[in-house]
Order: structure tokens, then C-alpha cells, then sequence
């Protein structure tokens, strides 16, 4: 039992890790309009980052076969039909209240909060104390993902409420990734799929989506900020990743 209410703790701690984004209901609309792009830059970098320091070395480890790599595109693939899928079903003559890659955003970062859960409930199960360090390994490299994965669900169109509100429950499928990985009991029958699948949606997103808004920028005083949040993106899941 003890177990568990680690689990729950530690995965509920983490899924809070996303409303930071609340800070932006106090900031006027228009020094927020200025940030977005950044934020838009920085997730891009995250994303990159997480994809290729944190998830593909993962999915890659003891394998010796192209199951991951195969995986890895598989969920490229499946993100690229499901954002077609989106602009076919809320996009009318090229117009769209909200860009698809927002609704992308909340799926992949699901995706990853839930493989989070399983990971932390694994520890957990195997040891209190590596629990804890597995816990505080997720929210380091969660906080700058989250304040960038807010400023994209604003960028694409949502209401800042709204945003607050995808946000955490895309974040909160952490929890449930701990409760699922608990009940099992085994989480590693799942993790070798989930991870590299999640790794192609991230660097759809990135790739298919942010960076493309990035360049979009025609003043070159505009875009390298933008450029520069994004390798601060891609040095921060480094970083992360060597702390971890």
C-alpha cells in the first residue's frame, strides 16, 4: 500500500508542474503576443531534444534489431495522419480557429507524460529512494517543456484558460501511467513501444509544425531570438539528460 501513495504523490506532483503556465493570466495581451514566438522556439528545442537525448537513446538500449527505428517513424507517420485528420474536421477553406499542431501538442506531450508515469512506477516498485530520484529526474526536465508546451496551446489559438485546462490534462496522464504501471506490475512490456512512438510524435511536431512558424519570421531581428530559444530547447534536455 505504502507503495503506492509514493507512486500517486510522486506522479501528482509532477502533473502540477504544468498549470506554472498560470503566470501568463496576469501578463497583458500584447507582451505576451512577443513571448509566444519564443516560446514556440523554445518548445521546438525541447521536443527535438527530448526526442533525441532522453527518448531515442531509451528505445535504442539492448535492442538490436530496427524494431525502434521502425517505431520511431511509425509515430511520425500516425502523427502526421492524425494532424491531416484535424485540419480535414475543424479547417474550413484553409482557415482554422485553431492550428492543428495545438491538438498535436496535447497528444504527444499525453503520450510522454504517461511513459513518464510508468517509468517513475517502476521505480517506485523497485525502491523507494530510486522512486524519489526517478520523480525529481521527470520534473527537471518537465518544467521547461510545460512553460513551452503553454505557450504553444496560446499560440495556436486556445484561450489561455483553456490552454491551462489542456494542459494539465494532458499532463495528469502521468498519474495514470503510474496507477496503470502499478497495477501491472510489469511496465517494461509496454515502455519499449510507447517510448520510440512517442520520439517520432516529437520530432513531427518540432519538425512539421513549430519550426516551420519559426521560419516564418522576415526580419532577421525577429527570427533569431527565435532560433536561439530553440537551441537553448535542445541544451536544456541535454543538460537534463546529464543530470538524470
Amino acid at each position: 500500500m505504502a507503495t503506492i501513495l509514493w507512486i500517486l504523490g510522486g506522479t501528482f506532483v509532477i502533473s502540477l508542474i504544468s498549470v506554472i503556465g498560470i503566470f501568463t493570466l496576469f501578463v497583458n495581451s500584447k507582451k505576451l503576443d512577443k513571448i509566444l514566438i519564443l516560446l514556440v522556439g523554445l518548445s521546438a528545442g525541447a521536443l527535438m531534444g527530448g526526442a533525441f537525448f532522453h527518448l531515442i537513446p531509451e528505445a535504442v538500449e539492448g535492442s538490436e534489431t530496427l524494431f525502434p527505428y521502425a517505431v520511431i517513424l511509425l509515430g511520425f507517420s500516425i502523427f502526421f495522419l492524425v494532424e491531416k485528420f484535424l485540419h480535414w474536421r475543424h479547417c474550413h477553406k484553409g482557415h482554422c480557429e485553431v492550428h492543428t499542431f495545438g491538438y498535436l501538442n496535447v497528444l504527444g506531450d499525453g503520450i510522454h507524460n504517461f511513459i513518464d508515469g510508468l517509468i517513475i512506477a517502476a521505480s517506485f516498485m523497485a525502491d523507494i529512494n530510486l522512486g524519489i530520484a526517478a520523480t525529481i529526474a521527470v520534473g527537471l526536465h518537465e518544467i521547461p517543456q510545460e512553460i513551452s508546451d503553454f505557450g504553444v496551446l496560446i499560440y495556436s489559438g486556445f484561450k489561455k484558460t483553456k490552454a491551462l485546462a489542456l494542459n494539465y490534462i494532458s499532463a495528469s496522464t502521468v498519474i495514470l501511467g503510474g496507477l496503470i504501471g502499478w497495477s501491472l506490475g510489469v511496465t517494461d512490456k509496454f515502455i519499449p513501444f510507447l517510448i520510440p512512438l512517442a520520439a517520432g510524435g516529437f520530432i513531427y511536431i518540432a519538425a512539421a509544425d513549430l519550426l516551420p512558424e519559426i521560419k516564418k519570421e522576415g526580419k532577421m531581428a525577429k527570427f533569431l531570438p527565435s532560433f536561439g530559444m530553440f537551441l537553448i530547447g535542445l541544451v536544456l534536455m541535454y543538460v537534463f539528460k546529464s543530470l538524470e
